[in-house]
């Protein structure tokens, strides 16, 4: 594979990051999670984003969207990162939600919701895991009964992102629950203001509450709000999932070595017992392994890229990059903070080094080896489908 952009993608590079520069939001932290006093930020910068055309890139042109090639969705996700840009809100409605109604809805539904998807006037969550139901998603036991024109939904769902904030909410639920547990499941659209939906945010080690339980008793869902038929929302959700990394490798691996030359200059501007840090031979040698591992990672991620633009399948490749990332960043995150010593825990004192986002992505990077697929359920992915190793039992 050649590197290198084509005068178009050079063209178009620099588009994104002209753009970027010019209007991402001043002051703005990239990194930090959904709290309640950046959402209205992080509203208006969704806004600006589908104002200039870049929210729901790779969305058909039909449906807002740029329909942008897989490449340039890389590079927009490459610059994206470098800029340091914030978060986009509405990411599981525009990564998750929108490209599911595109493929399973109705032209009604694809009219009622995609627009307000890119806007981000409405915002998504996703209503899969539960707490018997995690890694074993086909376990589920959220229920859905028809009666009348409407589904009567009961049932838990946990670790959901910005559920708290969330108008409506991808469910799955069980309807039929005498058949095989990967069948008699419906994807429904629901209405996350609707009676008898209750959102208890979980409080995480970072002060934030940016995954939730839910709990629905008695929920009525309308029976237009089904995607799909019913009983086949299995294969509808694989459409989810599928779209749930996509171009996320190249952004997490940018964002990975910019963080990691950030960390480079904070051991070279700190002291350690009298010393600047980065003398220490066990600190370089942990800083040129994560390099190493960086690096890896980045070309794993080109190495998916060539799978999907010959088959069109996404390879297993995903989650060899999704485990070296989580397990890398918890790693460094764990030595900055070993590197500054009891300091790096005085978050906001100032003595910490960049005023304790270092703490905070120490705390944050504990969650990355469970969501979007646990390190365990990756390595057994890992294990099967690329050393060819008997399946787990």
């Amino acid at each position: 594979m050649d590197f290198r952009d084509t005068a178009a993608e050079a063209a178009f590079r620099k588009d994104v990051r002209d753009w970027l520069e010019a209007n991402k939001p001043s002051g703005a932290v990239a990194g930090l999670g959904v709290t309640e006093g950046r959402v209205g930020m992080l509203r208006t910068w969704q806004r600006k984003l589908h104002e200039g055309g870049w929210a729901g890139l790779g969305w058909p042109k039909e449906y807002g969207g740029r329909g942008a090639s897989l490449i340039e969705q890389v590079i927009f996700s490459q610059e994206y990162a470098r800029a340091k840009a914030p978060s986009i809100l509405n990411v599981i409605g525009i990564g998750m939600a929108g490209p599911t109604i595109i493929a399973h809805g109705t032209d009604e539904q694809k009219h009622r919701y995609l627009d307000k998807i890119l806007s981000g006037e409405e915002i998504w969550c996703q209503g899969f895991s539960e707490p018997g139901a995690g890694s074993d998603l086909g376990a589920l036991r959220t229920s859905a009964v028809v009666e009348g024109d409407s589904f009567i939904v009961n049932g838990q769902k946990v670790w959901t992102t910005l559920a708290h904030i969330a108008d409506w909410c991808i469910l799955l639920a069980r309807t039929d629950p005498t058949a095989p547990k990967h069948k008699g499941i419906s994807y429904l659209l629901v209405d996350m203001h609707s009676p008898g939906v209750e959102v208890r945010p979980l409080r995480q080690m970072t002060g934030e509450a940016e995954f939730n339980e839910m709990f629905f008793t008695d929920v009525r869902v309308p029976r237009d709000n089904i995607l799909g038929d019913v009983n086949d929302g299995w294969r509808i959700a694989m459409t989810t999932l599928l779209h749930e990394r996509g171009t996320l490798g190249f952004a997490l691996a940018t964002q990975a070595e910019i963080v990691l030359g950030e960390a480079i200059a904070l051991a070279k501007k700190t002291l350690k017992a009298g010393r600047p840090a980065i003398e220490d031979p066990l600190v370089r040698q942990r800083l040129a392994q994560l390099h190493v591992e960086i690096q890896a990672m980045r070309l794993n991620n080109y190495r998916a890229l060539t799978t999907v633009m010959r088959t069109g399948i996404p390879g297993p490749e995903g989650s060899l990059g999704k485990l070296l990332w989580s397990e890398s960043n918890k790693r460094l995150g764990e030595l900055m903070l070993e590197i500054q010593g009891p300091a790096g825990l005085l978050e906001g004192s100032g003595y910490a080094g960049d005023n304790g986002e270092w703490v905070y992505r120490h705390f944050r990077s504990r969650a990355n080896s469970i969501e979007a697929g646990t390190s365990e359920i990756l390595r057994n992915i890992i294990a099967e489908r690329v050393l060819g190793l008997p399946k787990h039992k």
